[in-house]
C-alpha cells in the first residue's frame, strides 16, 4: 500500500483566481509548518508542484525526508486569460459558470479543462506510485490538484468534488492498495 500525504501549500492572500502565475506563499506561521510537519511521517519522500508556493512550502516542511524533484504536472489549474481575475471581472460569465458549474471540457480561454487537470495530475500520481510502491508519499501541491484525487478516490462527479475545503497547509490522507482508493481524512490542519 502506498500512503499519498496530500498537502495545500501555503497562503498567497490573493483574491483571484490563481493557477499557473508563480506567487509566494506567506510561510510566516513558522509553529503551523512545524505541527504540519512533525504530523507527516518521517520516512515518506516529499514531491510539490514547481511553482514556488508549492516548493517553498514543500522544503519548508520536508526536514530530513528524502526531496524529489518539483513536479510541473502537479500545478494548479491552468486559468489562462481569466488567470489573476476575480469571478466578476471575467467578461464571459455564462462560461465562467459552466467551468465551476459543469466541470468536464469546458476550458478558459487559453487554459485546461477540468478533464485535463485531472488527466495531467493522474499521469503524475500514476508516475509516483510506479517509482515509489508501498513507500509514504507528501505532495504538496494546490486545491485543484487535491480535488482530482478527491474526486477518483471517492467516485464522485468533479462538481461535488468541488464542494470540499482544501484550506491552505492542510492535508488530505489517501491510501492505495490494489483493491483501489481509501480516504483517511480530508482538510485536516494540524
Amino acid at each position: 500500500m502506498s500512503r499519498f500525504f496530500w498537502v495545500r501549500h501555503g497562503p498567497t492572500h490573493a483574491k483571484s483566481m490563481v493557477g499557473w502565475s508563480d506567487l509566494p506563499a506567506d510561510l510566516s506561521d513558522s509553529a503551523q509548518l512545524e505541527r504540519l510537519s512533525t504530523l507527516l511521517p518521517q520516512k515518506a519522500v516529499v514531491i510539490s508542484s514547481d511553482l514556488v508556493r508549492a516548493s517553498a512550502t514543500a522544503d519548508a516542511i520536508a526536514g530530513q525526508r528524502q526531496r524529489l524533484p518539483h513536479d510541473p504536472e502537479l500545478r494548479e489549474i491552468h486559468f489562462g486569460a481569466w488567470e489573476l481575475a476575480r469571478f466578476d471581472e471575467v467578461e464571459d460569465q455564462a462560461r465562467l459558470h459552466a467551468y465551476w458549474d459543469e466541470p468536464g471540457d469546458i476550458r478558459p480561454p487559453g487554459g485546461e479543462s477540468w478533464h485535463e487537470v485531472t488527466a495531467r495530475v493522474d499521469r503524475a500520481v500514476n508516475r509516483l506510485l510506479a517509482a515509489h510502491p508501498t513507500q509514504d508519499i507528501v505532495v504538496v501541491a494546490h486545491f485543484g490538484v487535491i480535488l482530482t484525487q478527491l474526486q477518483k478516490a471517492l467516485g464522485i462527479g468533479a462538481y461535488e468534488a468541488f464542494s470540499h475545503r482544501i484550506d491552505n497547509l492542510s492535508v488530505t490522507e489517501l491510501h492505495h492498495a490494489d483493491d483501489g482508493w481509501q480516504i483517511l481524512r480530508i482538510n485536516h490542519l494540524p
